[in-house]
């Protein structure tokens, strides 16, 4: 890895307090434990249920969101450490496209404003200059000029998130958090976001952090995929090693759950069960509840990710079976 990687993740963990009266009375485990990396030029996936740490962990790696503890490095330097006009730097070369484009959005601003901010708050350019870098980046994205001084209201969902991808993209990031960029549009349109953000990725030379609960969705754009269950991620690996030989018993659940176009189609038994409180999640290996697999050590023991083939990681005591 060494030069090629860009992000760097070591036993990050990020609780919330629940309050009570004056006190702490208990926490949200939302995100606990958890390694991974990214290299620079590549998209990786981070797929899991709802409710299970993927956009909490994609805010602290952006550093929109504190960590409890643990590292989090950016080129070799831990995010954390900095401070002034290294972390204005750091904020500079990243950048996040959220969900909902439309409450992400000022609805108080026209396009010019909203795009153009950006480059106003990093000194990158004023006035006309500014206008002319808003305008060139609405064309990459799919948008007209004339489209520059309308409001967020006026467009479309599709529209409003390319408006999305245009002001993250402003600035020239190297690295971008995708928070479900496709998840409120329809089939057809996810499907020209996705082909716009796979050619943005080759025209600036982009990284990429995918979230999504969407399995068609991350197989296409991801070169790895991270799974997360309730804080924890239990595989991690090339697209193809996860989508056609899953070790985790909760990997394979999810592909199982997957809707297949064929209706006539015979299906097995995906995940039993539901997920279990984050608040009190359950002692050793975390999926063992639900997992078909499960025996006293899973129950007992919380198991680590270990490499089963190159580049493929699972952290399961029974995924060598």
């Amino acid at each position: 890895m060494g030069d090629t990687m860009l992000v760097k993740g070591n036993d990050v963990t990020k609780y919330f307090p629940i309050k009570g009266f004056m006190r702490e009375i208990a926490k949200v485990h939302a995100v606990e434990h958890v390694d991974f990396f990214i290299e620079k030029g590549e998209t990786f996936g981070l797929v899991g249920e709802s409710g299970c740490g993927k956009t909490t962990l994609g805010r602290m790696i952006l550093r929109l969101t504190e960590l409890t503890s643990g590292e989090i490095l950016y080129n070799g330097i831990n995010i954390y450490d900095i401070q002034d006009e290294d972390l204005k730097q750091f904020h500079k070369e990243t950048a996040m496209v959220f969900q909902d484009p439309y409450s992400s959005l000022d609805p108080r601003m026209v396009i010019a404003d909203v795009v153009g901010e950006p480059l106003a708050v990093h000194g990158i350019a004023y006035g006309e200059e500014r206008d002319s870098l808003v305008m060139a980046m609405m064309e990459k994205v799919g948008l007209k000029s004339e489209h520059m001084y309308r409001y967020p209201h006026e467009f479309s969902g599709g529209q409003r998130q390319r408006i999305a991808v245009a002001r993250a993209m402003s600035i020239n990031p190297n690295f971008v958090v995708l928070d479900e960029p496709t998840s409120a549009l329809d089939v057809s349109v996810q499907a020209k976001i996705l082909n716009m953000l796979n050619r943005l990725q080759r025209e600036l030379d982009l990284t990429y952090l995918f979230i999504s609960h969407n399995l068609d969705v991350v197989r296409y754009i991801s070169d790895r995929v991270g799974v997360m269950y309730l804080g924890q991620i239990v595989e991690i690996g090339p697209r193809d090693a996860i989508f056609k030989n899953p070790l985790h018993p909760y990997t394979q659940g999810i592909l199982i759950a997957a809707p297949e176009p064929d209706p006539d189609a015979r299906r097995e038994v995906g995940l039993m069960g539901e997920v279990p409180s984050a608040v009190n999640p359950p002692p050793g290996c975390r999926f063992h509840p639900r997992c078909p697999r499960a025996n006293g050590s899973c129950k007992e023991n919380e198991p680590e990710l270990v490499e089963m083939e190159r580049g493929h990681f699972v952290a399961c005591f029974k995924s060598g079976v």
